[in-house]
């Protein structure tokens, strides 16, 4: 496609797998996906996929039909990905480590009619899908293609299901948010329109395919616009730097931990890495601390620029802009298509400036919650999805994310946000990784606990912490509380798992950190 025709559709919808049949068909020997040494082309990787798409019809699949995908980050995965969508099927990518019990929950919830699992993790999936009495598939290594490229995926419309993404639980059992082609479609648009990126470009990410980021902003953005797509299957600071080095690429993703564990690496990496190829960087699932934004810029010449999203808005939300002002502690503005609103608990408006919960509005947002009409009805109201999220805006539209709403801390009647306390312990020289919680109190209702990890080779007491905050933030915020572990519990993105944090063990083994003289007073 040259150019001139590529303006002209440009916001002409076409849904993901007929756009990646497009690219097959107009550059066949493009790069598509690379995987440590090996690479597909754009012909190779519809070939494959098209062979899984006959096999599943082979299977008895019909359009519209839930097929449960349980494979790790590789292009198997994205093989077999393509494969279902093109068949018709709608996807529920899972997690590999989930257990017998949460796998045996997703087949029952989304209803589904068959079961794809990666052959290191067939005992446990195939056991789980024969005693449903499910057909099952076991996946393996690399597809062969077919000899012919005859095959005619299923044409889906805007409104046509293509993925369940089951959210994370937090609030009960996960529940599956009904992700459509046309959700597809704005977001990959969104990201490529907003970090200006073409056929020409090299992306790359150690994250799950499983997840939205990784799924949709990462591999669906590449599939969307042509360009290629590296994939590191298992995640360390010195592989994903080797990769953006070894694959000259323009674009990385990932979560806080990731740019922290490369901004580690490259401290002892021998020969040095030289990634001045990249671009841009996008960093999602967490605030991004500015002090590793600023070490980042240092060491590497690059920006990373955060954004903000759920799987329910399909990876899009806000982002700080290439070429806009950076405003510390921000994810940016609002993306294309998207209306940010933040409101208090009647669900009005909130002033400028204000703490509310941050809503979302437009075309990227789930159509509702997979057999749960009840759960979408609180979830989405008037057409805003209610995150849970707390935040506010300024006068620009920048929003600033404060934390969960069930995350803030009430301590003696004052509201203490997370996210503050955090990003001040990220300043610190010694701090690798911080999270702060509320723990029961008997006098103050909740007690301020944060939990640290530190670089290699450095340390810090809990003592010169609690001074390093006191100069920093509000006395009534500075955790009482302070527990050193060696790493803290993180989920499939690498994001910091705060429930997986035990607040019993956060009382009985941190240390108490006495106030200042003039603080005795304060809060008795």
């Amino acid at each position: 496609m040259d150019a001139d025709e590529r303006d002209h559709r440009e916001g002409e919808y076409r849904d993901l797998v007929l756009r990646t049949w497009d690219h097959a068909a107009s550059r066949p020997d493009a790069p598509a996906v690379r995987q440590a040494e090996e690479l597909w082309t754009y012909r190779d990787l519809v070939r494959a996929a098209a062979r899984h798409a006959r096999d599943l019809v082979a299977h008895g699949l019909v359009a519209g039909d839930r097929v449960m995908l349980v494979a790790p980050t590789g292009v198997a995965f994205v093989q077999i990905y393509l494969g279902a969508l093109a068949a018709g099927a709608v996807v529920v990518p899972i997690n590999p480590l989930c257990t017998a019990r949460e796998l045996e929950h997703f087949a029952r919830d989304s209803e589904c009619r068959l079961v794809i699992g990666w052959h290191e993790n067939a005992p446990v999936v195939g056991q789980v899908a024969r005693g449903l009495g499910l057909p099952f598939v076991e996946l393996r290594d690399i597809a062969p293609g077919l000899d012919d490229e005859t095959f005619a995926p299923v044409v889906r419309s805007p409104d046509d299901p293509a993925v369940l993404l089951y959210t994370s639980g937090t609030t009960g059992r996960p529940k599956g948010a009904l992700i459509t082609f046309g959700n597809i479609f704005v977001s990959t648009t969104a990201i490529r329109r907003l970090f200006g990126l073409s056929e020409k470009d090299r992306l790359g990410t150690a994250l799950p395919l499983f997840h939205v980021y990784g799924q949709v902003a990462v591999l669906g953005v590449a599939l969307d616009v042509g360009a290629s797509v590296s994939l590191l299957p298992k995640f360390s600071g010195d592989g994903l730097l080797r990769m953006v080095e070894k694959d000259a690429l323009t674009m990385g993703s990932g979560v806080p931990s990731m740019w922290i564990a490369m901004l580690e690496a490259a401290r002892n990496l021998v020969p040095a890495p030289n990634i001045t190829s990249l671009r841009v960087a996008s960093s999602g699932g967490a605030t991004l601390p500015m002090e590793v934004n600023r070490a980042f810029a240092a060491e590497f010449g690059a920006t990373v620029l955060s954004g903000y999203a759920l799987s329910e808005t399909t990876a899009i939300g806000a982002c700080e802009h290439p070429g806009r002002q950076l405003r510390e502690g921000s994810v940016g503005q609002a993306v294309q298509g998207v209306e940010i609103v933040i409101v208090d608990e009647r669900g009005d408006t909130v002033p400028t400036g204000a703490i509310g919960e941050i809503t979302i509005a437009g075309p990227s947002v789930t159509a509702g919650y997979w057999g749960r009409p009840e759960a979408t009805a609180e979830a989405i109201v008037n057409g805003r999805l209610m995150t849970g999220d707390l935040g506010r805006l300024d006068e620009d539209g920048y929003l600033w994310v404060v934390g969960r709403k069930k995350e803030m801390i009430i301590r003696g009647g004052y509201n203490v946000y997370p996210r503050e306390i955090e990003e001040a312990l990220y300043e610190h020289p010694a701090v690798l990784e911080v999270a702060v919680v509320g723990v029961a109190d008997h006098r103050l209702g909740e007690e301020v606990a944060a939990v640290v990890a530190f670089r290699p080779t450095m340390s810090a007491s809990p003592a010169d912490l609690r001074a390093w905050l006191d100069e920093r933030i509000a006395a009534y915020k500075v955790p009482r509380l302070i527990q050193v572990v060696d790493a803290l519990p993180k989920g499939a993105t690498g994001k910091i798992h705060k429930l997986a944090i035990d607040r019993e063990a956060v009382v009985a083994l941190g240390v108490r950190v006495n106030r200042r003289p003039e603080q005795a007073a304060e809060l008795r």
